[in-house]
């Protein structure tokens, strides 16, 4: 009699083969579904790190640190920059980009330099790199620049031979009107400008673009703070003028500027700061026959640049 393939042959229960406790786990909650801004991959999360990013970057501008790389985003931005030579490390152009004129223009600059690395990236990597900026394809990065210490303008006026001639800007926050400045100082024989270190314009691509390339030769120092470095410049033996509208004499009649001086303008709006016009040797106005009530820093600094150079010939 052939045997019952399902009757059990013995009472002893072998080992029994399960999940281990996996599918009871597996059952569990993973809880509460995260905010869109911690998603791996969601465009909030990348919008809240660009935020993040810009933030930290204020920050450490506010402590003063070393400003990072400049990018110049833009065909047209990028382009005016390269035909300035302003300096770079960089030029990205996105991926299978369509060209025009502008772009093509802008690659044979660039290959042009040896200094400067030509990058093809792709449009999300230069999504990132811009922080989301309107790029059209193209992205220059400037590197930092490198400022002088004001110290360094005396040193370089005793190198020349020269008395000291220099400009000092006290609030001027336009990087155009800083390139202004710095090529009018090269332009009548100046030796350097002083910037204050907050809440000024820096050498940025712009200041370069207006400097029309004399910031290459022309040092621009940068003060931690501007009243002391004013002092420091007395006790070298300096005189300290400050242009401003209800100065007690007039430029014209300054014989101090045939010897070692430095001019401080003040921005267009507020003129010079309290402290500083306080430890000025003497506040000078420029004479406006046409009675204009101020001038632009710029304009302004190149008049009295000039008055200088005229007394020096």
């Amino acid at each position: 009699m052939p045997g019952n393939p399902n009757r059990r042959t013995s009472n002893k229960k072998g080992p029994q083969i399960g999940s281990g406790g996996q599918r009871r786990r597996g059952l569990r909650g993973k809880g509460p579904t995260p905010p869109a801004e911690m998603r791996t991959g969601h465009a909030k999360k990348r919008a809240a790190e660009v935020k993040a990013r810009q933030q930290a970057s204020r920050q450490g501008a506010r402590r003063g640190q070393k400003s990072a790389n400049e990018l110049v985003v833009g065909r047209n931005p990028v382009l005016e920059a390269l035909r300035a030579g302003v300096p770079a490390n960089a030029l990205y152009v996105q991926q299978f980009l369509e060209s025009d004129d502008r772009v093509t223009d802008a690659v044979k600059l660039a290959v042009a330099r040896p200094d400067l690395h030509l990058v093809e990236a792709p449009k999300p990597e230069l999504d990132r790199l811009t922080a989301g900026l309107n790029h059209q394809g193209l992205a220059l990065q400037v590197p930092p620049y490198d400022y002088a210490h004001p110290d360094d303008l005396l040193g370089a006026a005793a190198d020349s031979g020269r008395d000291p001639l220099i400009m000092v800007l006290d609030g001027v926050t336009d990087p155009r009107n800083l390139g202004a400045v710095v090529r009018s100082t090269a332009a009548f024989g100046g030796h350097g400008v002083v910037v204050p270190e907050r809440r000024a314009a820096g050498m940025t691509a712009s200041a370069w673009k207006t400097s029309a390339g004399t910031a290459a030769t022309t040092p621009v120092a940068r003060a931690t703070n501007l009243t002391r470095a004013l002092q420091a410049y007395q006790r070298a033996g300096v005189f300290v003028v400050g242009l401003a509208a209800d100065g007690e004499a007039e430029l014209t009649d300054l014989d101090a500027l045939d010897g070692p001086v430095a001019i401080v303008v003040g921005s267009e709006g507020k003129g010079l700061s309290r402290l500083v016009g306080e430890t000025c040797d003497l506040r000078v106005r420029i004479p406006m026959p046409g009675g204009a009530e101020s001038l632009n820093a710029g304009v302004a600094a190149g008049i009295a640049l000039y008055a200088a150079a005229a007394r020096r010939a």
